[in-house]
């Protein structure tokens, strides 16, 4: 009954035995698979499927439904229910075994990398109220500068370039500073516009890499202002980066040292949202005092960025948080999605960081 190939879930097994040795050594992954066999993967992409002006995750469905559709015809065809019931089970676990497989060969082990904050020096720790309030006033005046050369215009900003000169520039952007990282990233990665729009944020997914195709994805439905923050996070998983916090710090140095004001404002606005959660867990009096001091065009573009959040709310925000959360932690993000609050720490060891090297 269970007689027949099943090279797929065999594969499966094989890596899963892979990474339970990159786990236990993170050192070798890193030097092995993150900067030499990745490496190549992600170029190989970028030159080949990568190239075409539509999201390839259509052409991965559509494989999928082609797959499904195999099924059922060679299930019809099986002769008593004991060949199909073999057949099923072959099947199941052979796709099960695919899935994992070129999941982890693709991109999965970079889960078990050095972290990237450990590779460049940083340790960064929760800010107490002392730490976070120059720090938050650093940002709010760095973004009240940086609005001023965007537009001098006190209404919300919401429209900017359009999509494609946009995912141009923040991936010009990213290869030309990511040197500032000191890592060996390498690629020319894409970021698209999944249709339709709004469905990824009704899952309550902003952007996505997806690693059976190597492209990242983000909803056409996000503020403008967002977008380009986003681009360049996803951006940082194209390059092998799988922790959020570490994907949030690496979008917020790129943007932060561009010459270009929208992705400056974009980063440092991003940061500000982040330290302005952190304030208002530490005090809501404080946050409240805060707030007030914000000039009205950012508070305009806050305003803007939260209204347009509350059109495209998640049908099921905490299923998808916990789901999320539940996939983090089984890849070895012990954060889970909290991973994505460590911005303000990240940003802080970082600016620590540069001024003890000035």
């Amino acid at each position: 009954m269970l007689k027949g190939n099943w090279a797929w879930a065999i594969l499966g097994l094989i890596s899963l035995v892979i990474r339970h040795f990159a786990i236990k050594h993170p050192d070798k992954t890193e030097e092995i698979y993150s900067r030499k066999f990745f490496p190549g993967i992600r170029n190989i992409i970028d030159m080949t499927i990568s190239s075409f002006s539509f999201p390839t995750v259509y052409i991965f469905i559509a494989s999928v439904f082609l797959f499904i559709g195999m099924f059922i015809y060679f299930l019809i065809k099986k002769i008593g229910w004991k060949e199909k019931l073999g057949y099923s089970i072959r099947s199941f676990f052979n796709f099960l075994g695919a899935i994992v497989f070129f999941f982890l060969v693709l991109w999965g082990y970079n889960y078990n990398r050095i972290p990237v904050f450990e590779q460049i020096g940083m340790k960064p720790k929760a800010l107490t109220e002392e730490e976070l309030i120059p720090e938050i006033e650093l940002t709010r005046n760095l973004v009240h500068q940086l609005r001023d050369l965007v537009t001098e215009d006190t209404t919300a900003i919401d429209s900017i370039m359009p999509y494609p000169d946009l995912e141009r520039m923040v991936r010009a952007n990213m290869r030309e500073h990511l040197y500032l990282l000191g890592l060996n990233f390498t690629g020319e990665p894409r970021t698209k516009e999944f249709h339709p729009a709004g469905f990824m944020r009704k899952m309550g997914i902003l952007g996505i890499y997806f690693p059976f195709t190597g492209e990242s994805y983000i909803d056409p439905t996000l503020h403008p202002l967002e977008k380009p923050f986003t681009i360049a996070h996803e951006m940082a998983h194209s390059y092998g980066v799988t922790d959020e916090g570490e994907a949030n710090f690496i979008a917020w140095v790129i943007g932060s040292n561009s010459d270009d004001p929208l992705l400056q404002y974009s980063a440092q606005l991003r940061l500000l949202r982040y330290q302005m959660n952190d304030l208002y867990r530490i005090s809501k009096p404080l946050y409240t005092h805060f707030y007030r001091t914000i000039p009205v065009g950012i508070r305009n573009d806050l305003t803007s960025i939260n209204r347009n959040a509350d059109k495209y709310k998640p049908i099921n925000l905490e299923l998808s948080r916990k789901s999320n959360d539940l996939f983090l932690k089984t890849q070895g993000v012990k954060a889970g999605v909290l991973s994505y609050q460590q911005l303000p720490m990240l940003a802080f060891a970082w600016r620590k960081r540069l001024k003890s090297e000035d």
